[in-house]
């Protein structure tokens, strides 16, 4: 089923609230149920696991994303067929390597990268999760070059459902035998969770094309592959830039916990309080900084495959169009999450972590969130435009000027800390400028800064409005009150005045899913 750009965003945005929700809720339940060791040996190898996922898929849900939707525009079902079978030919032979050296060498690799040994048995138990999540997402990127996002939508949830199903009952059986065991288990609930969500696609997939199955069989894949090489080579030139941006961004994650804590105590930080520090940026600040990024990712898949359609179809007006609608959505949605972030910084913090100290970060990186969020829809441009060198370009210049700026400002003592936000600032900033001059510079891409003014104008009386009624109206209520009262007050008076502003429109409100027609009565035309 077909989808417009819109429509499928949507879909999007609302199954990756409900799988974040449902995700953070896992979290809560796992970290009761194994305490601070078992999340530490969890912690320890879920982000390698999420690592080698990313290395084994290659690239591939975003080229073949691309490309699907090339072939749509085409009508060429076959060649969208070849697409797909070249890209699971890759993802499950560089799966294969990873899997055999990761059980053939466990042993070694887990003295190598972890402190603890017996992460080794959870190292084990992540290993079937490589190939099951790494073609399940290439399926996901078929459907999206289909413009249809039902499929990644249902799969999410099915995923995090089954996983939250599971995993108490998985660590509760295999606590007897040891924390490791039971952050065992909790691994193996994400196995349960990838391959329900992947049967889930894989059925949609067998529904939607009977015959590609038997076809798979047809010839030696290496025969097949030999014979499409010019198909895959534009599927490599399209994934190659995509993972090495990727591993860049994980270059430079793995390389900042080992600065931040060194330039502190160049700046006269004990090493105590230099993992203290680092904790609350890194630990508590970042991730409530990152936490509303789910909304514009969404919107950042719908955006790759309906810019390459654009772009194939040599429809320069639908290409700009389609870029500033995901901008324009982007700010709208991002605005408000930006505002609550800087205002409500310190209570927040105060009720999550019972640190207001945190607050302080966080009310120093909020203003640059809006940065943040146009930072993914931006990239996801230049890929499907055939851009994605840029996007590695950019990645690698945030990276290296972040790391400099993070050592160089962290190790002097009058910023301490705080430079790392500074370096952080500059990092988010800087790769998302550089993403618009590629996109001016390669499409000649332009903004309506008057309709971008008025947004902004109305998170600025948002800002001003919450403010004001936290500091003197509801200033006497229980924190989770005040907070909820003013986010919510505020937040009416910011659609209020998108919609005074002729920003939000009865034609925008039909688009959303299912609830769009009933909700556009209310709303007047733009």
């Amino acid at each position: 089923m077909r989808q417009s750009f819109f429509y499928g965003t949507i879909i999007l945005i609302i199954a990756g609230g409900v799988t974040k929700l449902l995700g953070f809720a896992n979290r809560i339940i796992l970290s009761r149920i194994l305490g601070s060791e078992g999340i530490g040996l969890y912690q320890m190898v879920v982000p390698l696991l999420y690592f080698l996922i990313t290395l084994a898929s290659f690239g591939m849900p975003l080229a073949i994303a691309k490309h699907v939707a090339e072939t749509e525009a085409a009508s060429d079902a076959r060649q969208a067929r070849r697409f797909l079978l070249l890209a699971l030919g890759v993802t499950g032979g560089i799966s294969l390597v990873i899997c055999t050296t990761l059980f053939t060498l466990s042993g070694p690799l887990s003295r190598l990268f972890f402190t603890d040994p017996r992460a080794h048995v959870v190292l084990l138990a992540a290993i079937p999760v490589i190939p099951i999540s790494s073609i399940s997402l290439v399926l996901r990127g078929y459907f999206q070059g289909k413009h249809n996002m039902t499929p990644t939508a249902i799969s999410q949830i099915v995923e995090q459902i089954i996983r939250m199903a599971l995993v108490v009952v998985m660590t509760i059986t295999f606590m007897p035998l040891g924390i490791e065991y039971a952050a065992a288990g909790a691994v193996g609930s994400i196995i349960f969770g990838e391959a329900a969500g992947f049967l889930y696609i894989l059925w949609q997939y067998r529904r939607a094309t009977q015959k590609t199955a038997a076809q798979v069989w047809e010839r030696p894949l290496l025969a097949a592959m030999y014979k499409s090489r010019n198909s895959l080579r534009k599927l490599f030139q399209v994934s190659l830039p995509v993972t090495m941006s990727k591993l860049i961004g994980s270059i430079a994650y793995v390389l900042e916990p080992m600065i931040v804590p060194f330039a502190l105590m160049l700046a006269g930080f004990s090493t105590a309080a230099s993992t203290g520090l680092y904790g609350q940026f890194a630990g508590m600040a970042v991730p409530l900084l990152l936490f509303p990024t789910f909304l514009t990712y969404s919107l950042s898949v719908s955006l790759v495959p309906a810019v390459a359609e654009a772009a194939y179809q040599k429809n320069a007006p639908l290409v700009h169009r389609r870029i500033y609608q995901a901008m324009r959505i982007t700010l709208v949605i991002g605005a408000p999450c930006t505002v609550l972030l800087f205002i409500f910084a310190e209570p927040l913090c105060q009720l999550l972590y019972g640190n207001a100290e945190v607050g302080i970060l966080l009310r120093e990186m909020a203003p640059f969130s809006v940065f943040l969020f146009f930072q993914a829809p931006l990239a996801a441009a230049l890929q499907g435009l055939d851009f994605a060198h840029v996007v590695f370009r950019n990645t690698l210049i945030g990276a290296i000027v972040k790391t400099v700026a993070m050592f160089v400002f962290t190790a002097r003592p009058e910023f301490g800390i705080h430079g790392a936000v500074i370096a952080n600032n500059i990092g988010i900033t800087l790769v998302t400028l550089l993403h618009i001059a590629g996109l001016i510079k390669e499409i000649g891409f332009t903004v309506d800064l008057v309709e971008m003014g008025k947004i902004v104008a109305a998170m600025f009386a948002m800002g001003y409005s919450g403010s004001y009624l936290s500091s003197h109206i509801f200033a006497d209520l229980p924190m989770i009150k005040l907070l909820i009262t003013c986010s919510i007050l505020s937040l009416l008076l910011y659609l209020l005045m998108l919609v005074a502003l002729r920003i939000l429109g009865k034609q925008d409100v039909k688009r959303i899913p299912w609830i769009g027609e009933q909700l556009a009565l209310f709303f007047p035309r733009r």
